[in-house]
């Protein structure tokens, strides 16, 4: 468990299922990320982070609030699974809406990446966004990552002319 002055990134437990649910299934949530997920949509993500977490110690954690013990999202490092940071690690994070424009991503995206520096040294992080999602891209800026239009590429989770098929990548 990572905690921050606000928060706690702790590794998701089954319970947490319907709370992931919630998330994926928020339109706004998930604008920049394929739409709204149904659970059975949604469900190999929390598989993905559990297997991540079970793995290798590490992945997107959930994040939750320490004052009130509710859970905002995810924020964390996992190993990244397509295009050119496959197997390389990757910061991401994912808010409930009514979380957005408090500082968690920035607190939670520090702490993940200090995580990694003290347990993954030597390792680069990477970032993954669509052009469109300038509040992720401008957090991995506020964070110190720097853009590398070297290694933008097409995501294969969205077919050619998809809107949200064009990545690009941010290095820390």
């Amino acid at each position: 468990m990572i905690e921050t002055a606000r928060l706690r990134l702790r590794f998701w437990t089954e319970a947490d299922r319907p709370a992931y649910h919630a998330l994926c299934a928020a339109p706004e949530v998930m604008a920049h990320l394929g739409g709204p997920q149904a659970p059975a949509e949604a469900d190999p993500g929390f598989e993905r982070m559990l297997a991540s977490q079970a793995a290798h110690g590490h992945g997107f954690w959930g994040v939750e609030r320490r004052s009130d013990d509710a859970l905002l999202g995810l924020c964390g490092v996992k190993y990244g699974r397509v295009g050119p940071i496959l197997d390389r690690l990757e910061i991401g994070w994912r808010l409930r809406a009514d979380a957005w424009g408090q500082g968690y991503a920035r607190e939670a995206a520090t702490a993940s990446l200090a995580w990694a520096a003290a347990h993954r040294p030597g390792e680069p992080v990477y970032a993954i966004t669509v052009p469109a999602n300038r509040a992720s891209w401008g957090l991995m800026t506020r964070l110190g990552m720097r853009r590398r239009p070297d290694l933008d590429f097409d995501h294969p989770d969205f077919a050619p002319g998809h809107p949200l098929r064009a990545h690009i990548v941010y290095q820390g």
